[in-house]
């Protein structure tokens, strides 16, 4: 049944790699995702372990008309379905997964994530989905 068929009906892309441990309060900037073709967007955040004892992890939302984001802007909240305060977590989200969408009008999105008082080992990776596709099935593997 086309209904019950998620996997043709979006599109995933990078959104951050699994890297090594992050120890400071370096920001984790997502990949720029060109949503065209796509009337919304979520940004998954994946965490693994996060050592720090006292860290918080800050999320921002940026969208832009320009393919690098030299315009980029935070989302107006009214485009955000969620809030960048329920993507954000702490010291104590290990092995959790935290989600962040888009319905805005701009093409290009943009997701950072910005640790405080990180001293200890930070594993963080990210996903982009676009969904509501004005074309599908979308191409498997993902372009």
């Amino acid at each position: 049944m086309a209904s019950m068929d998620l996997m043709n009906n979006i599109d995933v892309k990078r959104g951050l790699s699994p890297v090594a441990a992050v120890t400071d309060n370096t920001a984790f900037v997502s990949e720029i995702v060109d949503t065209a073709g796509a009337e919304s967007a979520t940004f998954v955040i994946l965490t693994g372990s996060l050592a720090d004892a006292d860290a918080t992890f800050t999320v921002l939302f940026e969208d832009g008309n320009v393919s690098n984001l030299s315009d980029n802007a935070a989302v107006d909240d009214a485009f955000l379905i969620g809030t960048e305060a329920l993507a954000g977590f702490t010291f104590a989200a290990d092995n959790k997964v935290f989600k962040i969408g888009y319905k805005g009008i701009k093409r290009y999105c943009r997701v950072t994530i910005t640790p405080a008082n990180n001293t200890g080992n930070a594993f963080i990776a990210g996903v982009w989905i676009l969904s509501h596709l004005r074309s599908a099935p979308s191409a498997n593997p993902p372009a």
